[in-house]
């Protein structure tokens, strides 16, 4: 399906590190007719609310990077609203879009929503094979029931409803609050933090073992453009690098980029975790989409926003 460049595209969540790189990827897309409100303008868990929102924009295109995330502390503090609030916020965006005829409705999500223990590399066919990762099942159950209700849509009403599951992002406008961010940019700023203070050593959580995917999330927002300007043949498509690497090489690629020259501890009565998170990412890339940012070279440009944001 081609799109012209005025198509109406609603970006919900356009203020979060997805969203905002969706936003910068259509718009240099050229498309100009972007639509974006923040969450004290529209509460996309009231449903009248949402509602009316379809009435008076009347988007062609639905784009939902909406959610509310958090890590594993806060997954686990509160099972309650991130269950919930997710189901709220995607179940009022995807039924106000098939209600009104929206004609393209892209869903993100995560690869949390795999089993815990699933072979390696996660593919698409593995959802809802076995249990989740406890402490995050609330979140990913909801993005589940997302991911089905798409499908569900596509099965009966054969609307062009898809779903994309990202690897570990990670970029501008990143979360990097300790006690809430993921792995990387709570390293750019421990390493950060201890370069400023004499080089001192940076802990580390775990054995450094354990091996993670992750991809910047302008990759991601281009994913987000090929879904937008194709019809893909199925309904749920995972997007990484295909690539993994190990906690320690990424702590030494981090301190590298960030000059820090200090020691590096690694605290192992902390957990590790899951010890490998990596992703399948054939069914896009023979669709024609591939990821292009370099790990080390992504860093380097998350790190300089981050120094930038500091200043």
């Amino acid at each position: 399906m081609f799109l012209k460049k005025e198509t109406k595209i609603y970006v919900a969540g356009h203020r979060g590190m997805v969203g905002s790189a969706v936003w910068r990827a259509l718009e240099n897309a050229g498309y100009e007719n972007l639509i974006g409100y923040t969450s004290r303008e529209l509460d996309l868990r009231n449903q009248a609310a949402v509602e009316a929102f379809f009435i008076s924009e009347q988007p062609e295109v639905v784009i939902d990077a909406a959610a509310k995330v958090g890590g594993i502390l806060a997954n686990d503090t509160y099972p309650y609203a991130f269950l919930m609030e997710n189901m709220q916020i995607q179940n009022n965006l995807i039924d106000a879009a098939h209600r009104h005829d929206v004609q393209k409705f892209i869903f993100l999500g995560s690869s949390c929503i795999y089993p815990k223990n699933a072979p390696q590399p996660l593919k698409e066919e593995y959802l809802l094979t076995a249990s989740l990762e406890p402490t995050n099942e609330w979140y990913a159950i909801a993005k589940i029931s997302g991911v089905k209700a798409c499908e569900a849509i596509r099965k009966e009403f054969n609307k062009d409803f898809v779903s994309l599951m990202p690897t570990n992002l990670y970029g501008p406008n990143d979360n990097f609050d300790l006690m809430s961010s993921h792995v990387l940019p709570a390293m750019i700023r421990k390493f950060h933090e201890a370069k400023d203070n004499h080089h001192a050593p940076v802990t580390l959580w775990g054995s450094g073992s354990p091996m993670r995917e992750f991809l910047h999330v302008d990759d991601l927002a281009q994913a987000v453009i090929f879904a937008v300007q194709n019809k893909l043949p199925e309904n749920l498509y995972n997007v990484g690098t295909g690539s993994d690497i190990t906690i320690k090489d990424l702590a030494k690629m981090i301190q590298t980029v960030t000059n820090h020259k200090g020691i590096i501890v690694w605290d192992d009565s902390k957990p590790d975790g899951t010890p490998r998170k990596w992703m399948d990412v054939s069914k896009m890339n023979n669709l024609g989409w591939k990821a292009t940012i370099d790990l080390e070279e992504g860093i380097k440009q998350t790190y300089d926003w981050y120094v930038q944001q500091l200043s």
